[in-house]
């Protein structure tokens, strides 16, 4: 792939300087080569205490936030003077969103249909219409249904199963034996009944559905993947013929179910967890029936709480944003409104917000600065010296048939049909959900569609698609601190340049490496480059296994290799494509490596509660932002030459790991 010549990408008007390193964000008190995270962050972290209706507080966060208010003020306008069906429905859904005074008023009423249906159910052969009708509502519970692209198949898109149904964030807090894990399963259960409670019940009466809820749970999570065994793609790959359903999970009406969910005819479907299945059709059978009723009762009302009144908003905060992630205070309303605009009609919304943040001249720079990161990244295949010119090959023509997709989707979705009800939000909402659960069966059966987006414009994130084989970066992403047309290139190099090498490089981690460049899975590695490859993720995997999210808890090496490797990956490649760029000189006192360090650092600058990384020591695939710095330095000889870092220093590792 041909260079590009970032001076023309990232150009500032002739008579600007652009803008240099921020020394308020540093602590220079911290020396380089001892904690790299707390001398590039020590001064933003200082500054920037966790807000109260935050669990973590980072760079990212503040991103966030101000695009949250660029959405509100498009909301508001949307609401009060609608050019079109999209604003209609986006001012819409958000009007009646911030109206507290009618959730008061209505209080458990907007499900109170679906909980008379919970109610009337007669046997476990009535279960599966009402699940189906549940599903189509958006309520988690049983198990997941939907379609996704075949394995083996990319162009095609099958039915999909998949376990589903906790209310915890993971298996192991169900099943784990520490003191930990068990104060929050008795607050869980404690919560759960308090919720019944505030939805009419007795105390008794809550208490014991509440009990029968976790019997229910801790019987589904014994019977989930975790999280590990489910990063290789083979372990969630199980194709079956319709048929194998009645043999897999025998006491579920499957075709009741199919019915009720509606969507088009199929004649196989991938089961991502047969065990998980099999569990949950003998559950039918061996749990009482009341059992499965407040289960399914408290599904219905643990989905549908953050929207009903006060009391049962407040109760839910106080368990999954207090007691699990150490968020002190509730988000204002109109934050989660415009979170939840954005989560069910985000296209109407994100046509809006494109408009307004991300003018056409940022999408051509960004667009060219992938070119230039790509071909980065294959003069970094073409140097490796473990890799033999066979997977070379593939490799190169893997990255060279990757799609770009950047700030906003070819075609915006089209979400015709939702009902938006100003005065009823419950239903509105369930409208948008079914709509979508609706869009996602409608797949089935049809070749892919690749211009398809599985992040709203807004977001800030960005993500590698293995079965599609693209990389994608919403226009969220695409601000400062990551990107600015006015900052230095080696900064910006550092932040999104970073990012797109981090994307780019997901394609050939431990996962990735699994497809091929049309997205399907195969093993197009010789056994010498595959032996190659582990080796050298082992490296990481016992690196990050040896880091503390906080003193006693160690991350999981296996869950973060991927977006270890990526990491690492990604500012290797960044740092080459700087170093094939003209220079520059912002005046700041830096080199342009250490600007690229400095930047790549200064995006993950965070404060985080307690709760909260003892969760994601759990749940996230990503390590702990100190480590997502200190890691990858401390395995770049560049980096330690930047900053004259020598042997022995806390920032060099004896023998560093790299796979790309």
């Amino acid at each position: 792939m041909k260079a590009i010549a970032l001076s023309l990408l990232l150009a500032v008007p002739a008579a600007a300087v652009p803008r240099g390193v921020e020394p308020a964000v540093m602590d220079l008190t911290i020396k380089p080569c001892d904690d790299f995270y707390r001398y590039a962050c020590g001064g933003w972290m200082k500054a920037n205490p966790i807000p109260g209706d935050q669990s973590r507080w980072g760079r990212f966060n503040e991103l966030a936030e101000r695009n949250k208010a660029i959405l509100k003020g498009l909301l508001e306008a949307a609401a009060a003077k609608p050019k079109d069906d999209a604003d209609r429905r986006a001012g819409g859904l958000y009007a009646s969103c911030v109206d507290e005074a009618a959730a008061e008023t209505a209080g458990v009423k907007p499900i109170a249909a679906l909980l008379a249906e919970v109610d009337a159910l007669a046997s476990a052969a009535d279960l599966p219409p009402l699940l189906a009708r549940m599903h189509r509502r958006g309520v988690n519970a049983g198990f997941g249904y939907g379609s996704e692209q075949d394995f083996k198949n990319s162009a095609k898109v099958i039915a999909g199963l998949d376990q589903a149904g906790l209310g915890l964030p993971d298996r192991d807090y169900y099943l784990k034996g520490d003191a930990k894990s068990a104060d929050i399963r008795k607050a869980y259960e404690w919560h759960a009944a308090r919720s019944f409670g505030l939805a009419g019940d007795s105390p008794a009466a809550a208490a014991a559905r509440a009990a029968a809820v976790m019997r229910v749970e801790t019987a589904l999570a014994k019977a989930s993947m975790d999280r590990v065994l489910r990063r290789d793609p083979a372990n969630v790959y199980h194709k079956k013929p319709r048929a194998g359903l009645a043999k897999l999970a025998p006491d579920f009406g499957w075709e009741a179910y199919f019915a009720a969910a509606g969507g088009p005819a199929w004649k196989e479907v991938n089961v991502a967890s047969p065990d998980f299945m099999a569990a949950f059709s003998r559950l039918l059978t061996e749990a009482p029936l009341s059992d499965v009723k407040d289960y399914l009762r408290w599904r219905a009302l643990s989905s549908a709480a953050p929207l009903l009144d006060r009391a049962l908003v407040e109760e839910s905060f106080d368990f999954f944003g207090r007691r699990l992630t150490g968020a002190k205070e509730l988000k204002p309303r109109w934050k989660r409104c415009v979170e939840l605009v954005d989560g069910t009609l985000g296209h109407d919304l994100g046509r809006r917000y494109v408009e307004v943040a991300y003018p056409a001249e940022a999408k051509a720079a960004m667009d060219a600065l992938v070119v230039a990161v790509e071909g980065a990244l294959a003069r970094d295949i073409d140097a490796l010296d473990w890799m033999t010119p066979k997977t070379k090959a593939r490799a190169r023509g893997k990255l060279k048939t990757m799609r770009n997709k950047v700030g906003y989707p070819k075609k915006w979705r089209d979400y015709a049909g939702v009902k938006v009800d100003r005065a009823d939000l419950v239903a509105s909402v369930g409208s948008a959900r079914d709509y979508e659960f609706r869009r996602q069966l409608a797949k089935i059966g049809r070749r892919v569609d690749r211009e398809d987006w599985y992040m709203t414009p807004p977001t800030v994130n960005a993500y590698y698609n293995p079965q599609m084989n693209d990389i994608n970066f919403p226009a969220g992403i695409l601000q400062p601190p990551f990107f600015d047309a006015q900052r230095d290139q080696a900064l910006n190099l550092g932040g999104i340049g970073a990012v797109i090498g981090h994307e780019l490089t997901h394609g050939f981690d431990d996962q990735g490496r699994k497809f091929d460049a049309k997205g399907n899975m195969e093993d197009w590695w010789t056994a010498e480059d595959a032996k190659a490859f582990e080796e050298r993720a082992a490296c990481f995997v016992d690196q990050y296994g040896s880091y503390e999210s906080l003193p006693g808890v160690t991350l999981n090496g296996k869950l973060t290799l991927g977006e270890n490797t990526a990491d690492n990956g990604g500012l290797r490649v960044a740092q080459m494509a700087l170093d094939a760029a003209p220079p520059t000189d912002p005046g700041d006192g830096f080199t342009a490596r250490q600007r690229l360090f400095l930047g790549f650092s200064q995006v993950w600058c965070q404060n985080r509660t307690e709760a909260v990384a003892r969760m994601l020591a759990v749940v996230d695939p990503h390590s702990a932002a100190e480590w997502r710095v200190n890691g990858p330095l401390s395995n770049m000889p560049e980096f330690a030459a930047s900053f004259a870092c020598k042997a022995g220093d806390r920032m060099v590792r004896p023998k560093p790991c790299r796979v790309w």
